[in-house]
């Protein structure tokens, strides 16, 4: 089994625990963001440790938090746009086959 190493940039480390801080639950924030819980998790528990956890700003998030709102809008919007172009590829299909 291969495992993959993903490698994010500190910045979207600094804003992940920014927003995983600010929301009631780490795991659905993880999860928005498209990362495992565990290592979101691991993120916080680093910045603990070194007790600088205490000194992270909160107050730039709200971009952070916008952004990851409109793109849980635009994943739903996207799945209804395919969902409705697979019933016409379908319709489009039945119409040519039955055509006279």
């Amino acid at each position: 089994m291969v495992r993959i190493v993903r490698r994010y940039t500190e910045e979207f480390k600094q804003e992940a625990i920014k927003l995983a801080l600010k929301s009631p639950n780490v795991d659905s924030t993880a999860k928005d963001l498209g990362i495992p819980g565990a290592t979101l998790h691991s993120w916080i528990s680093k910045l603990k440790n070194a007790g600088s956890l205490d000194k992270v700003d909160l107050s730039t998030s709200k971009n952070m938090a916008d952004l990851i709102e409109e793109n849980r809008r635009l994943q739903k919007a996207l799945a209804i746009a395919q969902e409705e172009r697979e019933i016409l590829k379908k319709a489009a299909a039945y119409f040519a086959v039955h055509q006279k």
